[in-house]
């Protein structure tokens, strides 16, 4: 005991000096096991308060109204779906998906090559009036579209591109294009020269070390450029609002809204369609969640 008492009060001197004391590593692991479990309880309490209302709104779909008006947030007495079943025939929302599909997929695709090569020319490039260029381009982000949604109308229509797929498609791509510049040119930025210089020895043009160098590193980054293009133009409800009248073109936004207006009292039906709308955003988001966290948290090229 009194050899424990002297190793203790030389503190950071002698053989005892080199390691914590055993009670001050308990404590250290008692503190860091109780942030740690604040850090979970608040995150979580995050998260309830994220998907709480999307949890509502599918478990509403599965329900009768009488059961809604009992408990909104318990489990339905019998998982109807043919509310689901309903909503899709009644509220057409076959043909409303088949429209978003049609618009989404040369507005993701149209973009993400069209930000890819802008971002890669601002990022690595020098040329006359490049930084006028870019925020000429950085225009697009920074103005609402709401701001622009009267001229656009008038330009669609002089173009007789009203009531048409391409009076969403065209716009969608601007708009994303703006972003998608923004996001691959900083990207594109980071690359260190060193690793050009390598591909420029090796023999490889622009072109080349764009595709076979940077193109897959840049994945993650393009990965979640994409994801976000699509979940920004699957759920656009403004634009189509305005261009389009023919109810053969709306697209799922449109349409729910159109839906809801004629069933506003079946509470039932309309959750159902609204699940449907937000369904292939989620399936989209939960298939790429792990390249969408490394585009948004790597900065970096390896």
């Amino acid at each position: 005991m009194a050899q424990l008492e002297r190793m203790i009060e030389r503190g950071d001197h002698g053989a005892a000096g080199t390691t914590a004391h055993p009670w001050e590593s308990q404590r250290e692991r008692k503190s860091w096991s109780a942030r740690t479990a604040w850090t979970y309880a608040i995150l979580t309490l995050f998260l309830l308060i994220a998907i709480g209302p999307f949890l509502i709104v599918v478990l509403a779909a599965f329900k009768t109204g009488e059961e809604i008006a009992r408990n909104v947030f318990g489990l339905p007495d019998v998982w109807r779906w043919s509310n689901i079943a309903d909503a899709w025939t009644q509220g057409r929302f076959g043909q409303y998906f088949r429209s978003s599909i049609i618009v989404v997929v040369p507005v993701v695709v149209a973009s993400t090559f069209l930000s890819v090569m802008t971002g890669y020319a601002f990022g690595r490039m020098r040329f006359p009036l490049s930084r006028l260029l870019f925020f000429l381009i950085l225009l697009g982000i920074m103005i609402p579209g709401e701001a622009v949604i009267i001229p656009l109308y008038h330009n669609l229509r002089a173009m007789h591109l009203l009531d048409t797929y391409w009076a969403m498609i065209l716009p969608d791509i601007a708009f994303s294009v703006s972003f998608g510049t923004l996001w691959m040119r900083g990207f594109f930025s980071q690359v260190p020269q060193d690793l050009i210089d390598a591909a420029t020895v090796d023999g490889s043009n622009s072109w080349q070390t764009l595709w076979r160098v940077l193109l897959p590193n840049a994945l993650p980054a393009i990965l979640t450029m994409a994801v976000l293009f699509f979940v920004w133009t699957w759920n656009d409800f403004l634009l189509p609002l305005v261009v389009i009248s023919n109810e053969n073109l709306r697209t799922l936004p449109l349409g729910l809204a159109f839906f809801q207006g004629r069933y506003t009292s079946n509470l039932p039906l309309t959750a159902a369609g609204a699940t449907i709308v937000a369904l292939p955003t989620i399936v989209v988001y939960v298939l790429l969640q792990r390249h969408f966290i490394r585009g948004l948290t790597s900065g970096a090229v390896k």
